[in-house]
């Protein structure tokens, strides 16, 4: 039987920083270091953090992490991959997210996909994510993605990665 992978998506397959920095710098002509966000989580790095999550193509435009789409791709032969994410806050990111996985993730089947309120109801053998507070509550083996927000953080009991080329290392 094959383990079941659970996979987040915002700034995970989903490149949620160089969304927000985009916004930011069309909306306000600010233009961050992404290297100075170091430990400060989203809602405070960028200013009209909540206006663009719930603005209309927010989700939708984001591009796919490097190397993201072909490691997935791989692993979904090799696991029971599910592909979660906390959607329900945010009611446009619902079927732009699905929109978003059928047109860069083709190969994940609507079956393979939930959004949801809250990870701690999720059960697997592993999970990739880039918020301890999903790592935390989850039972199987956890994988923290590095993401401005958690890169400070620098001591956890989750393995960390911090690229697409390290989970294919580290899973396959």
């Amino acid at each position: 039987m094959k383990k079941r992978l659970i996979v987040d998506m915002d700034g995970v397959l989903s490149d949620i920083y160089a969304q927000y920095l985009s916004y930011e710098f069309k909306d306000l002509k600010i233009k961050q270091d992404l290297n100075a966000l170091n430990g400060i989580p989203e809602n405070e790095a960028f200013v009209n953090h909540s206006a663009y999550i719930n603005s209309e193509g927010f989700f939708l435009t984001a591009r796919p992490i490097e190397g993201s789409v072909a490691v997935l791709e791989k692993l979904n032969r090799n696991y029971e991959v599910f592909v979660v994410s906390s959607a329900t806050e945010f009611l446009l990111s619902l079927g732009e997210k699905m929109k978003w996985l059928d047109q860069h993730f083709p190969y994940i089947h609507w079956k393979q996909i939930v959004l949801c309120g809250s990870k701690e109801l999720i059960s697997g053998d592993i999970m990739i994510d880039d918020h301890l507070r999903n790592l935390d509550t989850f039972n199987g083996k956890t994988i923290l993605f590095t993401q401005p927000h958690n890169a400070n953080i620098l001591k956890t009991v989750h393995s960390r990665v911090d690229n697409w080329m390290e989970i294919e290392k580290l899973l396959l």
